[in-house]
């Protein structure tokens, strides 16, 4: 058996192209993977594949080819853009004599740099144990001493591969028990939130879309920004005041990308609930990527799979700075100005909006405040409530579910400032004794969107 290298991080690709696929887009973002993880990407090599072959994935005369080109270029890791088995994973290992991360290990890898928080490093442990559980093989040299910092070995602890099968599973049981009283306190976090009335807007996107910078342009908090892939994971929120709906909590969360390991997103559900249960998402979306549409469908079928499709959104796309400078070094700048200037866009009757932004500039940041007002406004009752004596109940109730943000004395009664997503508001009109029916009554009639 072969020794594993641990000196270096050259890497070379293996990209799959299927037969009848047209589309070359996913090397260059593998690329960008790699070295997000902090491997020099020392080539790449194409593989088409009608169906995966079950012992390399590829070819065997691709996996001849491969190692090949390894031993010319002297890579001491190869990466594959595609899941592998752990029996291909082993068996590419074996026959090009060479460390094998495919994508999966590689992005759980970067989320281990990546992690901060305490919860994070426990999200992305149990993700990488639950990982490494499938590829705990007999005869594996470095299962049998410590591993450093390479990539696709880095992860939770400098010891973990010593552990078998049995104290791995007692591990991930121990990480999980952690995670739910984590998740316990999150939740007691949001229910506070939403007693205390404040809206939280959640930043999605693609991973390096900008969702950071725009998140610092916005609330001048200062959080970490790189060019590069996952560059922040763990989620940060901060009171947002100015505008015309009322003070908001901005949550700023980690980036999609395609093909994201299920494991991770299983990991990161206390996370990602931040998303799921936000009032409204800022979808944000690289103007300047050409391939932007291609990611705002992957995003959507993120959001679907964590059950935050219905959430209402508005598209932000950021980076017309780089839109416009691109134009310009074309010698286009006089064509399709409008294309390319900040502005806002209301869709599908007015329900969702669309605005073009420089977070870098801070072009265009007004309208995406004015379209956060829209769409608060429209989801969220928020402005004053007659109550008159008879309704004591009602109010008691309003009180007590965390709706009434201020009151004050009136003739007969009371009046009440409601400021609460209209979603939770909806429940009590099934109150009886007719309070239900009086309050869906008065909030449709009264104009309550005017603090």
């Amino acid at each position: 058996m072969f020794e594993r290298s641990r000196k270096g991080e050259r890497a070379l690709l293996l990209q799959p192209r299927w037969v009848g696929e047209t589309s070359v887009d996913g090397l260059d973002e593998f690329g960008e993977l790699a070295r997000s993880a902090g491997a020099t990407v020392v080539g790449s090599l194409n593989a088409r594949i009608e169906k995966p072959n079950p012992k390399f994935f590829v070819g065997s005369g691709k996996a001849d080819e491969l190692k090949t080109q390894r031993q010319a270029l002297d890579a001491d890791l190869i990466l594959v853009n595609h899941a592998l088995s752990p029996v291909q994973e082993r068996n590419l290992e074996k026959h090009t004599e060479c460390r094998v991360v495919d994508r999966t290990g590689l992005i759980l890898d970067i989320f281990a740099q990546r992690a901060r928080s305490h919860e994070g490093k426990l999200q992305v442990e149990l993700a990488q144990l639950k990982h490494m559980s499938t590829r705990l093989v007999r005869g594996w040299t470095h299962l049998e001493r410590q591993r450093g910092g390479a990539i696709g070995l880095r992860g939770p602890g400098e010891t973990q591969l010593e552990l078998d099968r049995r104290l791995l599973a007692g591990r991930v049981k121990q990480l999980s028990q952690r995670l739910e009283k984590v998740e316990v306190q999150r939740t007691q976090a949001r229910r506070a939130r939403q007693r205390n009335a404040l809206p939280v807007v959640s930043l999605v996107g693609y991973t390096n879309a900008g969702k950071s910078t725009l998140f610092n342009a916005m609330t001048g908090a200062g959080v970490y920004v790189a060019d590069q892939l996952f560059a922040t994971l763990d989620p940060t929120l901060r009171r947002i005041e100015g505008l015309a709906s009322g003070p908001l909590l901005l949550a700023d969360t980690v980036g999609f990308i395609r093909d994201l390991p299920h494991d991770l997103i299983a990991a990161f559900k206390s996370t990602l609930a931040e998303t799921r249960d936000a009032d409204l998402l800022l979808h944000v979306v690289d103007a300047a990527d050409p391939e932007h549409d291609q990611r705002i469908e992957e995003v959507q079928r993120v959001l679907e799979e964590i059950g935050a499709q219905d959430v209402p959104q508005i598209l932000v796309f950021n980076k017309i700075d780089k839109v416009i400078s691109a134009s310009v070094a074309a010698g286009d700048d006089k064509e399709g100005g409008q294309e390319r200037a900040p502005r806002l866009e209301s869709i599908d009757g007015g329900r969702t909006a669309r605005v073009w932004v420089s977070a870098v500039t801070g072009a265009g940041l007004d309208l995406l405040r004015e379209a956060l007002t829209r769409a608060l406004q429209r989801d969220r009752v928020h402005g004053w409530l007659q109550l008159p004596g008879s309704a004591g109940r009602l109010r008691a109730r309003l009180i007590a579910a965390g709706f009434v943000s201020g009151e004050r004395a009136a003739e007969q009664g009371w009046e009440v400032q409601i400021d609460a997503p209209r979603a939770l508001i909806e429940p009590l009109f099934g109150l009886p004794g007719g309070d239900g029916d009086w309050l869906r009554a008065q909030l449709s009639e009264s104009a309550l969107w005017a603090a």
